[in-house]
């Protein structure tokens, strides 16, 4: 079995599915038809399905030319029909792992997907889970479900987990040349899942257990929250002090070993940093074992868009202006720079602390021409000296590449700076730096 599957993918007959084709499962869709697999992209959004059948991308980094062209030569099928999984060889479940309200972990969506999977396994597939979750959950729900067909894993089938690695945005790293950490249930899973990801990949580090991989990407991720949550107390503690935390990092960089910057900003926002570390701080409580550095550094971040419209306050206090009643615009909605993603945004957290204290809302983001999220329905305003001019304050949320910080400078009333987005302008006492 191995040996015949093996063949197929290294012939490039193994026929693939990528099941949820969101930021991740695209990407990775693509980058496999690419290489010459036929591929089946799998989603229930008949809406976005709709969408990439038509050749429109709604991810930055895809070229919508790549999307069209794939599909004409038969490289790709996206569709919402389920019954494509009893064609397929290979499966790689990219679906959504929320945070319930609890803050506990969903595994809703993977259990979904593996139910429909399992209505159609047959002996020889490989099956991997790519979605962020806690260790244990490719061993503890994904195997389980799969086995009670009476298939065996390594016997039957094969069963791995390959966290997930995509930067929005970024135009140096993406799919193909971030190395791929794997770790299957047995060897065998370890094994084959590394050859299919290195039809596709320049480098894949197979590591001892699906419950290894799953702890890499936590790992990965806590690291971040740990330092964001410390440069943004550092940051706060500098103001306090009459200090400009900009010039310090920009100092300390300088330094060619023993320390990384990281930047302080009005929250921590997309699927990955304030969400996934969360599932670790669930798994170690079940074991009876408090993760203290993630739930300080958590409620660090979740702190900041506070700040923010502390920030805004004390400036409008200056101009003798009430937050209530005051026209207030946000630059930037989207959770990054440069990323057509609203994803746990701190644009949220900021919105609905303005909203409860009576501000008037409105923002500017070049690719949102609406936002409409949660109870929040607003349209994006124009660029232009007149409207900038109507706002008692702009807010810099999200500092995009695209935009004119001069010009937001020049005519403005009254900037709160989140991003150090206006760092060039100088003397002008109309900007509150953070």
């Amino acid at each position: 079995m191995f040996e015949t599957l093996k063949s197929k993918i290294l012939n490039k007959r193994a026929k693939i599915g990528v099941i949820g084709l969101g930021y991740v499962g695209l990407p990775l869709a693509i980058a496999f038809a690419k290489k010459g697999f036929k591929v089946w992209g799998i989603d229930i959004d008949k809406n976005r399905v709709a969408r990439l059948k038509r050749g429109q991308s709604y991810i930055l980094d895809l070229k919508p030319s790549d999307i069209v062209t794939l599909q004409k030569d038969g490289s790709v099928v996206f569709t919402s029909d389920l019954g494509a999984i009893k064609k397929l060889d290979a499966f790689i479940i990219c679906v959504p792992t929320p945070l319930l309200k609890t803050k506990e972990p969903d595994v809703s969506f993977i259990v979904s997907a593996t139910e429909l999977i399992k209505k159609h396994m047959k002996h020889g597939q490989l099956v991997v889970l790519e979605s962020t979750t806690y260790p244990g959950t490719t061993e503890e729900v994904v195997l389980p479900i799969l086995e009670s067909t009476g298939l065996k894993e390594c016997r039957d089938f094969y069963l791995a987990f390959s966290p997930e690695r995509i930067d929005p945005g970024n135009t140096r790293y993406f799919v193909t040349n971030i190395p791929k950490v794997v770790g299957g249930i047995s060897r065998c899973s370890t094994e084959i899942a590394k050859i299919l990801y290195e039809q596709i990949i320049d480098k894949v580090m197979p590591v001892s257990s699906s419950k290894a991989a799953e702890m890499t990407k936590l790992l990965e991720n806590t690291f971040r929250i740990v330092n964001l949550g410390l440069i943004n107390e550092l940051m706060l503690m500098c103001d306090k002090l009459g200090m400009n935390i900009w010039e310090i990092i920009d100092a300390a960089k300088t330094k060619p070993y023993g320390f990384m910057p990281f930047y302080p900003g009005p929250g921590v926002g997309g699927h990955c940093i304030p969400i996934d570390p969360l599932y670790l701080s669930w798994k170690a409580r079940a074991q009876g074992f408090e993760t203290r550095f993630i739930n300080l550094a958590s409620e660090v971040n979740e702190r900041m868009p506070c700040y923010v419209v502390e920030k805004i306050v004390s400036g409008l206090n200056k101009a003798r202006k009430a937050l209530k009643g005051s026209r207030i615009l946000l630059s930037g909605v989207a959770y990054k720079k440069d990323v057509q993603d609203l994803r746990e945004s701190p644009v949220f957290g900021i919105i609905e602390i303005l909203r409860e204290d009576g501000a008037k809302i409105s923002y500017y983001d070049p690719y949102f021409p609406y936002f409409k999220v949660d109870g929040i329905d607003l349209k994006c305003v124009k660029f232009d000296k007149k409207t900038l001019r109507s706002f008692d304050c702009v807010v810099v949320v999200t500092d995009h590449s695209n935009v004119d910080y001069q010009f937001i400078a020049k005519n403005s009333k009254l900037i709160i700076d989140t991003r150090n987005a206006l760092r060039d302008v100088k003397n002008r006492n109309n900007i509150v730096r953070i």
